[in-house]
Order: structure tokens, then sequence, then C-alpha cells
């Protein structure tokens, strides 16, 4: 097997830990609408406590997220492992609920172990990654998530509409339950696969760092140009992290290069939240009825929006290291603020009370248009890029604070939609609309580009590249080029999906370790 192909399976088992959050993002919906669900939980402030069960989870993945922070001495593995049984113990309990305190427990933590995993998993998937395919290899992230939603929806709509009518709670503790497996699973297996030679490197075994590094990019053979030369550089940053003071969530702040990183790296996840996706999977049978679209058909078009999902992420995988980051960030968000204007304006003109089907058709399809282009360009790249913008010493707070941010604005989008939407109906879309274009030129002014670049590289970027982005030429010094034997080991490793049986360009040489020394 060729090692870019390797690596594409590794980051496909480990992305299963998304595939854990899109299920609960697309299930979520089915369960509080199901008649059952809402006698059991909902006959008071119904509202209130919808909103609360949905933001208990995404609660929960702030605290998992927090936590992962320090979960470096486990190591890849061993957070990923915790994890999945954390998630386990609440996916097991949302399922056997009873009473409301057991859904919000069981919510909450699901959610830790959820917050665990999605901050972890493209961490890892980053580390093992050549860097010409490393953003296909990250945005799997967000692909297993759509996968997940995919399950999630046909599930729920399955169990909708068998059994809703007679009020049967098997309508929404069968969708529930369905998402232990894949975390039984995950983390029954997770020990087959190889640790980060970066993890390795950095907990005193670079030993065992340069073996895994030749299983995964040479076929076991430790004497590989490229194999040396990236474990040389690994080292030499590693040393020079060691070298100085241990490192804390105070370092993502206490200069420019670190904080700039945060600042965009919170920037990233929050815009994410804020370009109305989760309201929009959380709350899908409320925004619907605003223009008189009913509970089963919403679920069943939310059903085809998940497919569509997934398609985009495919999109975006295709894409991602060929176009690069940057620009699918700034045009995506111009897009999705349109959808939302065209949305915002159909339900002002054509409310519930209305009966139009060309608006009721209007509305889903842009919907779906918002959907995709979201999984194109910002669902992946809210996980890709920050796994990418700092060095190994910083990398696990760095992520960790980036997907604290997401999960806060994902916590309180689930809480205040519910009661928005009864309050303010269509005029919540000017939120979204204003965000997406906020978003463009922020990214447009201040988002480097990372494609192609050594994980190594991010250092040298942000210390030496301009904060204003527009009409800089950086290139990296590592950015040489290789000697014929290198040209043909690199090409004897594979890339996936570019045809041509090779990475690309130029890795960094040991002359470039000399001079980070």
């Amino acid at each position: 097997m060729k090692p870019g192909v390797y690596q594409f399976l590794v980051g496909c088992f480990a992305a299963l830990g998304s595939f854990l959050f899109g299920y609960d993002l697309g299930v979520i919906a089915e369960v509080v609408a199901s008649k059952s669900f809402k006698t059991l939980f909902l006959q008071q402030d119904a509202n209130s406590r919808s909103g609360t069960v949905v933001a208990l989870f995404t609660g929960g993945c702030f605290t998992g997220a927090l936590g992962a922070g320090f979960s470096d001495r486990l190591g890849r593995r061993g957070t990923i492992l915790m994890a999945c049984c954390i998630f386990v113990v609440g996916g097991a309990i949302q399922t056997a609920g009873v009473k409301i305190g057991m859904l919000y427990a069981g919510r909450f933590i699901a959610g830790t172990g959820v917050g665990f995993l999605t901050m972890i998993i493209p961490i890892y998937q980053s580390e093992i990654s050549h860097r010409r395919i490393r953003g296909r290899i990250t945005s799997l992230q967000q692909l297993f998530n759509a996968l997940g939603q995919i399950f999630a929806t046909w599930a729920g709509y399955g169990c909708f509409v068998t059994w809703d009518e007679t009020a049967d709670s098997r309508s929404w503790r069968i969708p529930l339950a369905i998402q232990i497996i894949p975390a039984l699973f995950l983390g029954g297996l997770v020990y087959l696969f190889p640790e980060s030679p970066r993890w390795l490197c950095d907990h005193d075994q670079p030993d065992q760092g340069l073996k895994n590094l030749a299983h995964l990019h040479a076929h076991d053979d430790i004497h590989n140009p490229y194999v040396v030369a990236e474990f040389n550089l690994i080292q030499a940053q590693i040393a020079e992290e060691h070298s100085q003071k241990s490192k804390t969530y105070f370092d993502l702040i206490k200069d420019w290069p670190n904080l700039r990183r945060t600042i965009l790296m919170m920037m990233i996840q929050a815009s994410c939240q804020m370009t109305g996706v989760s309201a929009i999977q959380y709350f899908s049978p409320q925004i619907f009825a605003q223009i008189g679209i009913p509970t089963d058909t919403t679920l069943l078009l939310q059903a085809v929006n998940a497919i569509i999902a997934f398609l985009g992420t495919a999109v975006c995988i295709a894409v991602i290291d060929n176009v690069g980051r940057r620009p699918l960030e700034i045009y995506g968000a111009i897009i999705m603020s349109i959808t939302f204007i065209v949305n915002a304006i159909l339900i002002a003109v054509f409310p519930a009370t209305v009966s139009n089907t060309g608006a009721h058709w209007g509305f889903i399809v842009m919907t779906w248009v918002f959907n995709f282009v979201f999984f194109v360009t910002s669902g992946p790249l809210s996980w890709a890029i920050p796994a990418e913008l700092f060095g190994t010493a910083l990398r696990t707070k760095g992520v960790s604070w980036g997907a604290m941010t997401s999960f806060a604005f994902n916590t309180m989008i689930g809480q205040i939609t519910p009661i928005a939407l009864t309050a303010i109906g269509w005029k919540f879309y000017i939120i979204f609309i204003v965000c997406n274009l906020t978003s463009a030129i922020f990214f447009w002014a201040f988002l480097p580009e990372t494609k192609g670049l050594n994980l190594e590289d991010m250092d040298e970027l942000f210390y030496n590249s301009p904060t204003f982005v527009p009409g800089s030429h950086w290139k990296p010094s590592s950015h040489v080029d290789m000697d014929a034997s290198q040209v043909k080991e690199e090409q004897l490793e594979g890339d996936v999906g570019n045809g041509k049986g090779d990475y690309g360009s130029a890795f960094s040489t040991n002359e470039h370790v000399e001079s980070l020394k």
C-alpha cells in the first residue's frame, strides 16, 4: 500500500470520532420533534428545555475541549480511547432517560467525550500526514461529520414515521442508542494504529517516533531521505521548544505571533458557528415551519441535506490542497451570506400563513445551497486550519482553545435559536447575514495561506510574514529544491487523488534543519 493511501485510511479511522459529533448534530432535530419525547420531557417550557437539551451537549463539548488541553501525556491514541469511554456512558444514559435530568446529564457527558474527540482528531491527522495531502486528511473530520449526519437523519426519519404517531419512545431511543456503536468500534481498535511521530519525539521516544514516521511515509525504511529530513526537522523544532520554559495557555497570547495565531483560530471557529449552520441543524423543524413546511417533510428534507453535506465535504477534500484554505474561506462566507438574504426575504414575504409552493422550494433550495457551500468551505476548514497553526509544544493547547471557542458559540446558538425564532422570526437571519459578510472581510485581510507548508514552517510564517495579508508574497525558507534521490523517494510515497503518484514539490531539507538550530 502506498504511504499516502495508508495515511488517508488511518485518517478515516480516526475520523470516526467526528462521525459521533455529526450523528448527534443530525439526530437531535428528530429527537426533540417526536411526540413521545415532548410528552416525557417538554411539557413545560418547551422552547427553553429543547434549547437546553441541545446546548448541554455542546456545553459538554466545551468542557471536553478544555480537558483535552491537559491530556497531552496520554498521547493522541490514549486521549481518543478515554473520549470514547466517556461518550459511551453519556449515550447510554440518554438512551435510558426517563427524567429530564437524565437527558441533561447524558447529553453533557456525551458532549464531553465528543469535545475530547473533535479536538484531538485533527491534531492526530495533521501529525501523521504529508504536507501535500494534509488538508485532505484533516478535512476527513468534516467528511465523517457529514456521514454521521446522513446516518442520523435517515435513521431519525425512519423511526419518526414508524413510531411517532403512536407516541412510542422507540422513535427517539433507537436513534440515540445507535451512536454508541461507532464509539465502541473506535475505542476498541485505536491501538492498532500508529501513535503520532511528533508526539513520540516530544515525549522522549525519538526512536519509536522515527519508526512510526518511516512506517507512515516510507514502508518502514528509516533511512529514506524524506524520513530522515523530516525527522531531523521535527527534532530540531522540539529541541528548541524544550530549551524554553514549559508551555501554558498564557503562551498563546504572550507575544504577537502567537496572539495572531490565537485570534485567527478563534475567529475561524467562531465564524463557523455564526454561519448559521447549527441553527439549521438543530432546529430545522421550527425553522422550516416559519414558511409553512410540516415536520415530517422537514425531516425528509434534512436527510437529503445530509447527503448534500457529504458531497460538499468530498469536494473540499478534492480541492483544498490545490485551491488553498484562504480563497475557500473568503468566497464561502460571501455565498452563505447571500443564501440567508434570500431565505430571510422568502420568510418575510411568504410566512407560514401564506401557502406558496414556489416559495417553499426556493427556501429549500437556498438551504441546500447554503449547506453545500458550508461543507465545501467553513465546515472542514474550521478543523483543518487550527490543527496546522501551532508548533508541537502548543498545538494541543492551541487547538483546545479553538475548539472551546467553537463549542461556546455552538452552545449559545443552541440555547437562543428556539427562543429567537419565536420572538423575532426571520429577523434572526440578519445576524448570520452580517456575520458571514464580516468573516469574509476578516479572512481577506488577515488569513495567510498555509497550503503546502510543513507543520514546522508555521512558526516562521507567523514570525516573519506580514499581518495584513493582501499583497504579501512570503515564502518559507524550507521550500528549496530537492536532489534527484529525494524526488525519487517522494514519488515512491504516492498521493491520494492527484492521479500522478507523487506528493508534489520540495520538502524541508537538512540545510534548513541546521538553520533552525
